[in-house]
């Protein structure tokens, strides 16, 4: 007897019924797959992100107006540079705006690629090619910059008397271990010792703070206990008494960290309604007065402070060459934008005009081209 017809339809359904289902479950499982792996990949995403924008944080942007040459090849400068130099006159603009427009890595690089070359010292070829204070600027640029300073000292120390500018401005505003890189370097390259050279030409407590800031060697962070106290210790040891403690000045400015002494510094205005600068010019003279305020100003601000020995330079009866040069070479790569803007702000009128004011002829273009631009 045939079977009921619903019995039929609803035999024949049924396995249909179980494979739509079991379809279905595949379809939600790969769909909640293909969901974790969509949500795997932007948590790994956001991590990189993250990770990126952190390392950007802790690493300060560039803020050097002279950057590396981004298609370098030191073979083919160390070719222009020669050319530049071949046969009779020098072509001049080719060689300053070929090294202002390189790193000083990419400079050195350029050195070894022309002695390979040509078996000549490409210092030794400019000097012979180049003259005046234009020269000068050229084969500083040429210097590795840690050899740089170690010759600056060394020429401080051993011309006829001592130039405590270069001393000041040298250890007051490298950092610790700048410090100890120019110390091995001077060593290698003068066969002396760095301390031994400026114990010989100085004394007292100017001679002690310099030793000091030479070992690189200052704390730490932030020690919040400490500010209240090292303010009061700074102002009695100057305005808060007859006569003044210089041992005091030197072991707190020659020891804190810089974080700390601005600290100190806003903490001490408080105390005494003045700034530990004027203080110190009140209660100290000469060198050592000279050298205590550009501690502070350079814990202040390092831009700040070459900011204002650039002006110095340029605005006295003449200009000061040799500062003027030194500033421009070692800070190019270093916070010359910063410089800029502190220069700007402080005096109202652009570096690069002070400079083009002051100056002249080739030398002047390399110092506009080190300088990067008119702000």
């Amino acid at each position: 007897m045939p079977a009921p017809r619903k019995f039929l339809v609803a035999s024949t359904s049924l396995p249909l019924a179980l494979g739509w289902g079991w379809n279905l479950s595949l379809y939600v499982g790969m769909l909640l797959g293909l969901l974790v792996l969509m949500m795997l990949l932007l948590w790994m995403l956001i991590k990189q992100l993250r990770n990126t924008v952190a390392k950007s944080m802790l690493q300060p942007a560039y803020r050097g107006s002279v950057r590396p040459f981004v298609n370098f090849n030191a073979k083919h400068d160390a070719e222009v540079l020669h050319r530049a130099m071949k046969g009779i006159g020098t072509d001049e603009d080719t060689i300053l705006m070929l090294l202002t427009a390189r790193s000083n890595d990419q400079r050195q690089q350029i050195k070894a690629a022309f002695k390979k070359a040509y078996g000549k010292d490409l210092v030794s070829a400019l000097k012979s090619e180049l003259g005046g204070l234009f020269e000068s600027l050229i084969v500083a640029l040429m210097l590795p910059s840690v050899s740089y300073d170690a010759s600056q000292l060394h020429k401080a120390l051993k011309g006829a008397g001592t130039n405590d500018e270069v001393l000041i401005e040298i250890l007051a505003s490298r950092t610790g271990e700048q410090m100890k890189e120019i110390i091995k370097v001077y060593k290698k390259e003068y066969g002396g010792k760095l301390e031994k050279d400026i114990c010989g030409d100085t004394s007292g407590h100017y001679q002690k703070l310099l030793v000091m800031l030479l070992q690189g060697e200052r704390e730490e962070g932030m020690d919040e206990g400490k500010i209240e106290k090292d303010a009061k210790d700074l102002y009695a040891a100057g305005e808060g008494k007859f006569g003044t403690d210089e041992e005091k000045f030197i072991t707190i400015l020659g020891n804190r960290s810089v974080e700390h002494l601005r600290k100190v510094f806003d903490a001490y205005k408080k105390i005494s309604g003045s700034d530990i600068e004027d203080s110190i010019k009140g209660e100290t003279t000469g060198n050592l007065e000279n050298l205590l305020v550009a501690v502070v100003q350079c814990a202040r601000s390092v831009p700040a402070f070459f900011a204002e020995s650039l002006y110095k330079s340029m605005r006295r009866a003449g200009t000061d060459d040799d500062t003027l040069m030194r500033i421009m070479v070692s800070r190019s790569e270093v916070d010359m934008l910063d410089i800029r803007a502190c220069f700007k702000k402080t005096y109202g009128q652009s570096l690069h005009s002070t400079i083009q004011e002051d100056t002249a002829g080739d030398y002047q273009k390399a110092l506009l081209y080190l300088c990067g631009g008119n702000d």
